[in-house]
């Protein structure tokens, strides 16, 4: 099994035949926490696959029966405690989401909130078949409507600075029964520091590299600023958005910076928008190209890389003028297993990857 993909598939109950394709090419997986018994049956047929379970920071949801839940402090035990962790208005109302029906903001800067969210977790994963957590909505701004200040959190600073709290708590913990924590950490290219220091822990996932949607992609110097992101420390699972349909450019655009920026490292994967019940997949997914000859190499914002098995080149510029002319090595197929041309025109914000060809 050689391939980089990730399964982000934390939408509707995983069928069988989804376990099936999973199994044969992806590398990482996200699930839901009670898909108990595909993630033993993915860990079952592949090993070497990193399978873990979603589990949000911030919020509770209202409407999950249990007794398994997506947050680390279920809406239950959140108002058994009495109601004391959900963040409230300036006017003393809870804060629910904007776009998220059912689910509410909780107090991440409660040191008893925090505490309680390791303990339900780290008590969860002992003994499961999840290799660790993905930690959800490690947030640096304000996506929801929380519109602060709130009470007792003047700015998003303040959910900032608890979130790295509760992000090294939940880390130190898990890794000490033998499973990891990779967090969903959200803007990192904004503070110095952020992605080594919130991946420290087993990981880290972007979940929008390189562009905020389909038609929103960014310019050369902030797709630039993540690319240290695909080089971990740990597991990088990196997404790039597409409109859901797996053939949009965007899907080789984000693999091929993938490769010359990560090496081959850590997991990717394209999607729609919370396009989370899928398995998306390309062939070129499936691919190792190998092990990297010599780093990347670029000149203004387009870059290439060689390596044992392949090559990939991308062009980050967002100009429609910026086209580009790259020599392409010998010796290389396509997808469709058709020779490579002796040179590539990359338009903005294109990528493409190459193998290497099979000898008779």
């Amino acid at each position: 099994m050689t391939g980089v993909g990730a399964w982000i598939r934390y939408g509707d109950p995983v069928s069988p035949e989804q376990i099936d394709f999973a199994a044969e090419h992806y590398r990482a997986a996200i699930l839901q926490p009670w898909e108990l018994e595909a993630a033993a049956e993915l860990k079952r047929r592949r090993p070497d696959m990193t399978v873990l379970c979603y589990k949000c920071l911030s919020s509770t949801r209202d409407y999950e029966p249990g007794p398994i839940y997506s947050s680390g402090v279920s809406h239950r035990e959140a108002e058994d405690d009495g109601g004391a962790w959900f963040a409230k208005r300036l006017t003393g109302e809870r804060i629910e989401w904007n776009g998220y029906g059912g689910h509410w903001q909780m107090k991440v800067w409660d040191p008893a909130y925090r505490a309680r969210w390791v303990e339900n977790v780290t008590a969860e994963l002992a003994g499961s078949p999840f290799d660790g957590v993905m930690a959800d909505n490690d947030v640096f701004d304000d996506y929801y409507g929380i519109q602060p200040p709130v009470q007792e959190a003047a700015s998003m600073a303040d959910f900032r600075d608890s979130l790295g709290q509760l992000v090294h708590a939940a880390g130190a913990a898990l890794n000490s029964i033998g499973k990891v924590l990779v967090p969903n950490i959200a803007e990192s290219r904004r503070e110095s520091g952020r992605w080594a220091s919130h991946a420290a822990y087993g990981g880290g996932f972007e979940e929008v590299w390189l562009g905020f949607g389909p038609s929103d992609l960014f310019d050369p110097r902030t797709a630039e600023a993540q690319l240290p992101q695909a080089d971990g420390p740990g597991l990088s699972i990196l997404r790039v958005p597409t409109d859901g349909n797996d053939g949009h450019p965007n899907f080789r655009y984000g693999l091929a910076a993938f490769w010359i920026f990560g090496g081959g490292r850590g997991s990717y994967v394209a999607t729609a928008h919370d396009d989370y019940s899928r398995t998306q997949h390309i062939a070129e997914l499936d691919w190792s190209l190998g092990s990297p000859q010599g780093q990347p190499k670029g000149q203004r914002h387009v870059w290439s890389r060689t390596f044992t098995g392949g090559w990939a080149a991308v062009n980050f510029n967002n100009d429609g003028r910026s086209r580009r002319r790259i020599k392409v090595p010998s010796g290389l197929v396509d997808a469709a297993g058709q020779p490579a041309p002796k040179h590539v025109v990359l338009p903005p914000q294109r990528g493409v990857v190459y193998q290497r060809g099979q000898k008779n």
